[in-house]
């Protein structure tokens, strides 16, 4: 499998994801929206963006391994932000580097008013792209 990240120079370089990732690989990974729930489904962080950032990167990380790819390997995210305000950004990357470190996967950063319950502030759902033989 390889990723190839791309940011044209007519547009922004931006510091946080690629504008363009090129993936080659045999097999797609669909993450569905994780959100900030422990093992037994008991919200983490009531209120506190960044205690839910780094709970949601995680469940993106274990749905990932479950399915045999590795964070490294993801060339989509999509982030949804319940009431989207600007510094939710740095609380937000607080969590996605603990999971990608250097990797930056394309991603969409969407604010919404509200998620499927009022208590989230944020879902992220994934693509990754694997060989067979991983």
């Amino acid at each position: 499998m390889a990723l190839e990240s791309i940011n044209p120079g007519e547009l922004d370089p931006p510091e946080t994801y690629s504008h363009v990732v090129v993936a080659t690989g045999t097999r797609m990974v669909f993450v569905a929206g994780q959100v900030a729930e422990d093992r037994a489904g008991e919200l983490v962080g009531p209120g506190d963006m960044t205690a839910q950032a780094r709970q949601v990167f995680v469940n993106v990380g274990h749905a990932l391994a479950a399915a045999g790819a590795r964070p490294d390997q993801v060339t989509k995210l999509t982030i949804f932000v319940a009431g989207y305000r600007r510094e939710h950004l740095a609380q937000i990357e607080e969590g996605r580097v603990a999971l990608f470190g250097d990797h930056k996967p394309t991603d969409t950063l969407v604010g919404v008013a509200a998620l499927s319950r009022p208590e989230y502030l944020l879902e992220v759902d994934a693509v990754a792209v694997v060989d067979d033989a991983v």
